[in-house]
């Protein structure tokens, strides 16, 4: 058998592991789900009315809320990072990492799985919270080829927010530290571009809001699904990406191959 017979092997059999997982405890959809919708209603619904002024033809909520679901779209996407790196720690304390180290299967696979779990879920979340979205007002413009674009730019910062809460998961000594560390991805929407123009932030404030990952991205999404202006953003965003991805997942192979696990 081939090592690349063996990977896809491997990979597939922890891949529904993890999505028996899923099955069995459906809390952590819900909440990857349910902590944006509520958002979601929040935002439009509360702050809509006065937070819309300025931001479409009429100001009013709809407006709002074309504006608001990119940023809402990214935290589905951060939510989903903390149950990924609580599953991964879950993994390498209770012992199960152990016993697969003795066995003989393509041991990345285990890291593989998760991600791939991770990214199923989210998809399925984004999809649930885009419907919501379009029930409150959301009213986007894309052709199929622009919606296809937004879905791999979101696919890309699911990836990349995977990989690193894999790492967290791995770098961390305990499932409660695991569940704290990514809580802070959740905040990089509200200090971008996800609920306000950055322009409308003080000067230090702004200057964050413009420079971090998370902006490019929502820009990104917001041109693609609503039509607006792209400018550099998706090349910005795509360099993101990559560059998350890329360092997440040489940190996360590299903790797990030296780490103890059990």
């Amino acid at each position: 058998m081939t090592t690349l017979t063996l990977a896809v092997r491997d990979s597939s059999t922890m891949l529904r592991r993890n999505l028996l997982h899923m099955r069995r405890y459906p809390s952590m959809t819900l909440m990857l789900v349910g902590i944006p919708v509520i958002l979601l209603l929040v935002f439009v619904y509360v702050f809509g009315g006065t937070l819309g002024a300025g931001l479409g033809p009429t100001g009013d909520r709809a407006d709002y809320a074309n504006y608001v679901t990119p940023g809402i779209l990214l935290i589905t996407v951060t939510s989903a990072a903390q149950g990924t790196a609580i599953s991964v720690a879950m993994d390498m304390t209770e012992g199960i990492v152990a016993r697969f180290r003795t066995m003989a299967i393509f041991h990345p696979s285990i890291l593989t799985a998760h991600v791939l779990g991770s990214l199923i879920q989210t998809l399925l979340g984004l999809s649930a919270v885009t419907g919501v979205a379009l029930l409150v007002g959301f009213r986007p413009t894309a052709n199929p080829i622009e919606w296809l674009a937004a879905i791999g730019v979101l696919v890309m910062i699911t990836v990349a927010l995977t990989w690193l809460s894999v790492a967290l998961g791995l770098v961390t000594r305990s499932v409660e530290t695991a569940s704290n560390l990514p809580m802070p991805l959740v905040l990089l929407p509200f200090l971008g571009s996800g609920f306000v123009p950055t322009d409308s932030m003080p000067t230090p404030v702004r200057w964050f809001a413009d420079y971090q990952p998370f902006t490019p991205v929502m820009e990104t999404l917001r041109g693609l699904l609503l039509g607006t202006g792209i400018g550099t953003n998706g090349i910005l965003a795509v360099a993101w990406c990559a560059v998350i991805t890329v360092l997440c997942f040489f940190w996360a192979r590299s903790l797990y191959n030296r780490k103890p696990a059990g």
